[in-house]
């Protein structure tokens, strides 16, 4: 008499992986001038090759730093909600740089600016560079360890505000919590996909707003998939 033994079958792979908890930071707007660190970061290094003497390098640095700087200075200022408000902003960069071409290419059109334009030099030393880019480096860390320490953390069943170095505990159920996203400037979403988020526990009356938050529509995405996942467990009676 023979016996048979079949192996057993593997376990079919899920589908998704189960998510457990969603966490959600609120940042300051300071973080919106990374382009300007990193700028001033690659100019403090070039400038330490290029040496003290002046250049169309040297100058080229420093029109660029101060241009992108000043680009995310009118970030932080105003909000382009929309894409006509992108668009006239755009135009407005567009209309400069044109006329600036126009006089560097036919002086003899404004010579009163072009005069003007030749005698700006802006200039600045690697020390400005590095110190600018190790200022906005070490504020970059303190906003990263106050995040570290006050957060919100979405789960199935409960949302919790974790918050103060001693990891003060808030609870709010999620069951029937209601999200809205706010996307208030484009080029914040363009550089750090950044928005508003609106959660609505249903036992507050007051809204929670959370400004600022990275990757918002992947971190709406995985709020939804984990609020809407049910499931249902049978136990069986022995």
């Amino acid at each position: 008499m023979s016996e048979e033994t079949t192996a057993p079958s593997a376990p079919a792979a899920p589908t998704s992986k189960q998510i457990d908890s969603v966490i959600l930071r609120s940042y300051p707007k300071i973080v919106f001038l990374w382009p300007s660190f990193i700028v001033s970061l690659v100019a403090g290094i070039f400038m330490l090759f290029a040496g003290a003497a002046e250049n169309a390098g040297t100058v080229v640095v420093s029109w660029t730093f101060l241009i992108v700087l000043s680009v995310n200075l009118v970030v932080l200022s105003f909000d382009f909600p929309r894409a006509t408000s992108l668009t006239l902003f755009f135009v407005c960069v567009a209309v400069v740089l044109g006329a600036v071409l126009v006089i560097i290419n036919f002086p003899d059109v404004l010579p009163a600016f072009t005069d003007l334009l030749k005698s700006i030099h802006p200039r600045a030393n690697a020390t400005f560079y590095l110190v600018f880019s190790t200022v906005m480096a070490i504020i970059f860390v303190g906003v990263a360890i106050n995040a570290r320490f006050d957060y919100w953390e979405v789960r199935p069943n409960e949302l919790l505000h974790h918050h103060g170095v001693l990891s003060d505990l808030e609870r709010y159920p999620s069951p029937h919590l209601r999200i809205e996203k706010e996307i208030n400037d484009v080029f914040e979403y363009m550089l750090l996909g950044s928005g508003r988020l609106i959660l609505h526990p249903s036992s507050e009356r007051r809204a929670i707003v959370l400004e600022n938050v990275f990757w918002i529509s992947h971190k709406e995405n995985l709020i939804t998939r984990l609020l809407g996942a049910l499931q249902v467990q049978v136990r069986e009676n022995k």
